[in-house]
Formats: structure tokens, C-alpha cells, sequence
């Protein structure tokens, strides 16, 4: 194998791909997809609020008029001592009368009342959680109310308790630091939800570039200069770096947008909030230079923001980082080469499909497992689906900030990087004979056929 061809074929590749048109459109057209999908639900809930209602009340109760108060969706009338059936028959949203609301009388069996609501149309969500909140606590305050015990309502909100966990880890010198899970968790879930979405999307562009160029004979061409491996590796490589300058694009230009936006927002609120901080800096005993250990002394007794800023300072973010690049790429040359083989066994993505699946499973069941492991990062699940190669990558990095012993990270990855060794090579036979075959399509007893090929 010489590196001096995948070198031409990796470049072939990547200029290839990042002349298309459809490179720069994708480019450009998702970070600003992007920044609409951070503006549209704000724009979606502002218009969808529907206008303000009237509703007359005709409460038989006497218990839950009281607690029916206006907002900025509803407006209760008082209707009471009117015939219900004159309600109902002048409910009409042209005579401002939206609805009509029906308390039954207090039933002193079930201790509980119905509510029963007219209109023309159906009345929105909103308008019946507000109603079916507001008569709950009604009622609640009435039976609290009958067993006539003095200040009983005082009493049931100072029973009420709110026990807050706060948990420590101990190091090897017995020091206590205070953590917080909920971080951790956070990071696990980020990790593993960037990490699937990257090995999956970059060997799909990996399998699509192989049916493209067979589909239109180049690969015949290509296959004629340089050996099959190479034209493999090559065109693995290649897609990976159009990939990571694609996704450093979106990046930079999504920075460039939110720094666009930014000019028509008020900083007013984060000048002040940054002022706030300059004072609590100045304070006696805080050291102005550490606006961490700033933020963490403010916190004071709050153990909760605490131990967020204990965790996020204690982090091992190298770690973190080393762990992250080195599955992304182990886990995406395993993948992209196995999907390497199955696009040089088709010749359009519609094949692909039969052929895919014993591939995909294994990525999706290391996906779940890795959303277990946020709960139990050291369950024995948990622990042998960071080992098996297939599902490693991503339940890997969902227990790396929950801390893994340097003996199980050094297995995994060199499971994986074995495992990447054999596939490669089971991949590199089957698209050496695969991306030569056309006019059938091809089934897994024909890719173990070619396999076996010498």
C-alpha cells in the first residue's frame, strides 16, 4: 500500500466534494436553518397565543368563584342566580360570551364538585388546565377548611420539606470536593449525542461517494491506477476532512450569525449582571483575578450552584478532549469502512438498505446503552458496552466524565482499534471484488463469496 496515492486520492476526494455547488449550499444554508430553529419557536409561541376569552361562571358551589381569577387568556364573569339554559343559549363569541362555565353544588360525600364547560368551540388547553387548577385548589382549601383545626392551611405548608442532596467526592489524599451529577450527566449526554451523530453522518457521506462513483464506472478508471485498499482508505480520509471543514465552516458562520444578532439585543441586563459579579469580586476575601472562585464563594450556601461550579472547575476537560478525538476517529474509520463495503456491493442507495442493517443496529444499541449509562456509568451494561467495539464509542464517552480507571479506557481502545484492523481488512476484499460487479444486486452470501476470493 503507498501512502502516496491515498495522499492523491484523499486530495482528489476533498477537491472534488468541496467544488460541488451542493457543498456550498449545505454549507451556508444550515447555519442560517440553524439560527431560524433557534428563532421560530420564540416567534411560533409569541403568535400562537390565542386572545383573551370570556367566560361566564355560574358557580352553584360557592367555593370556587373566589379562586377563578383573570389572566392575560381567560376573563371569568360572575353570572351567579342566572338560569343556566339562558347561559348556553347566549354563548356566542360575536356577543363576547365565549363560553359558559358550570359549577355543580359541593357534594359532601365525595367532597369534591364537577366543572362543566359550554361553547360553541372547543375551548383551548390552556383555558381548561387554568380552570381544572384553579377549582383543585378550591376544593383543597375547603376540605382542609371542614376538619376545623385552627391555621391547619399554615401548617401543611410548613410540613412540607425540600431535602437537597449534595455529594462529594473523596481523592487519594481523602480531600472532599463537592459534585454535581446533573453535569456530569449533561456532558455524557452532549458527548454521546455529537459523537452518534458525526460517525453516522460522515460514514453514510463515506457509503454514498462509493455507489456514486461505480454507479457512474469512474471507480473502473481509478481501480486501474491504484489498488482497491487504497482507493478505500483514500476515499475514507478524503470524506472525513470534507466533513470537518464543512462542520468548521458551520461553526465559524454560526458564530458569525449569533454575533450579527447580537447587535440587536439588549446588553443592557448582562452589563449589569457583569457589574454584580465586579462587586461581589471586591468583597473582602475574594480573589478578584479568580472569577470561578468569585462565582463559587457568591454561591454561598447554596449548595446546588456549588457544586455546579466545583464540577465545572474540576473537570478533566484534557482527558475529555483526548477521549473524544480518539473514538470519533477510531469509531468513525470502523464504520465508514464497513459502509465502505456495502456501497461498493450496490449501485444505488435504495439496495443498500438489506445491507445496512446488521451495521446500523449495533450504532443505535450503543446509542441507547449510552442514554443507561448516564444513570449507571458503572453497571455491568454500562461496563461491556464500552468494551465491545461496535457500541464503544458512544457508551465510552457517556461514563468518561463520571470517571473510568485508565486500565478499562486503554482496553477499550485497543479493542477497538483491533476490531478496526480486521474490518478494514474484511472491508478492503469485499470492495475489492464489489465495486467491479454490476448488474445484479448482490446479497450477503455474495459478499462472503467475495471475502473467501483470493
Amino acid at each position: 500500500m503507498k501512502f502516496r496515492n491515498i495522499g492523491v486520492i484523499i486530495s482528489r476526494e476533498y477537491m472534488t466534494r468541496v467544488r460541488k455547488k451542493s457543498f456550498l449550499v449545505i454549507t451556508f444554508v444550515v447555519p442560517v436553518l440553524m439560527a431560524l430553529l433557534c428563532i421560530v419557536p420564540s416567534v411560533i409561541m409569541l403568535m400562537s397565543k390565542d386572545k383573551c376569552k370570556t367566560v361566564e361562571v355560574l358557580d352553584e358551589s360557592g367555593i370556587v368563584l373566589p379562586y377563578l381569577t383573570d389572566s392575560d387568556i381567560v376573563v371569568y364573569k360572575d353570572c351567579t342566580g342566572v338560569d343556566l339554559d339562558s347561559l348556553k343559549a347566549g354563548v356566542s363569541s360575536e356577543n363576547g360570551n365565549d363560553a359558559v362555565l358550570h359549577i355543580s353544588a359541593y357534594d359532601p360525600q365525595t367532597r369534591n364538585v364537577t366543572a362543566t364547560v359550554y361553547s360553541v368551540k372547543p375551548v383551548g388547553i390552556d383555558i381548561k388546565e387554568d380552570i381544572s387548577s384553579k377549582a383543585e385548589d378550591a376544593v383543597e382549601d375547603c376540605r382542609m377548611r371542614s376538619y376545623d383545626i385552627e391555621n391547619l392551611d399554615v401548617i401543611m405548608q410548613e410540613i412540607k420539606a425540600d431535602v437537597s442532596v449534595a455529594t462529594y467526592t473523596l481523592g487519594e489524599d481523602g480531600q472532599e470536593k463537592i459534585t454535581s451529577s446533573e453535569v456530569y450527566m449533561i456532558i455524557s449526554l452532549v458527548l454521546t449525542m455529537v459523537i452518534y451523530m458525526f460517525i453516522a453522518m460522515f460514514s453514510g457521506m463515506v457509503m454514498s461517494s462509493v455507489i456514486e462513483e461505480k454507479s457512474s464506472k469512474v471507480v473502473e478508471v481509478l481501480v486501474s491506477s491504484v489498488k482497491s485498499i487504497e482507493l478505500m482508505f483514500g476515499k475514507i480520509i478524503g470524506v472525513a476532512c470534507v466533513a470537518l471543514t464543512q462542520f468548521f465552516l458551520w461553526i465559524v458562520l454560526a458564530f458569525v450569525l449569533i454575533s450579527a444578532a447580537g447587535l440587536f439585543v439588549d446588553f443592557d441586563s448582562i452589563t449589569q449582571g457583569a457589574q454584580q459579579m465586579t462587586q461581589m469580586a471586591s468583597v473582602p476575601g475574594m480573589d478578584a483575578t479568580d472569577p470561578t472562585a468569585a462565582l463559587m464563594q457568591a454561591a454561598g450556601e447554596n449548595p446546588e450552584l456549588s457544586a455546579i461550579f466545583s464540577t465545572l472547575k474540576d473537570l478533566n476537560y484534557g482527558s475529555i478532549i483526548f477521549s473524544f478525538i480518539v473514538y470519533f476517529v477510531l469509531g468513525y474509520l470502523l464504520y465508514a469502512s464497513l459502509f465502505a463495503a456495502i456501497g461498493s456491493a450496490v449501485e444505488n442507495e435504495g439496495d443498500s438498505n438489506q445491507l445496512q442493517m446488521p451495521v446500523t443496529i449495533p450504532l443505535l444499541i450503543g446509542f441507547f446503552i449510552a442514554f443507561y449509562a448516564f444513570k449507571a456509568p458503572d453497571s455491568q451494561l454500562a461496563f461491556w458496552g464500552s468494551m465491545i467495539p461496535f457500541t464503544s464509542p458512544m457508551v465510552m464517552l457517556a461514563r468518561i466524565p463520571f470517571g473510568v480507571p485508565a486500565w478499562e479506557l486503554a482496553v477499550s481502545i485497543g479493542l477497538l482499534l483491533i476490531t478496526f484492523v480486521v474490518f478494514a481488512w474484511i472491508s478492503a476484499r469485499i470492495y475489492k471484488v464489489g465495486i467491479l460487479v454490476s448488474g445484479k444486486k448482490s446479497t450477503f452470501k455474495d459478499l462472503w463469496k467475495w471475502l473467501k476470493q483470493k
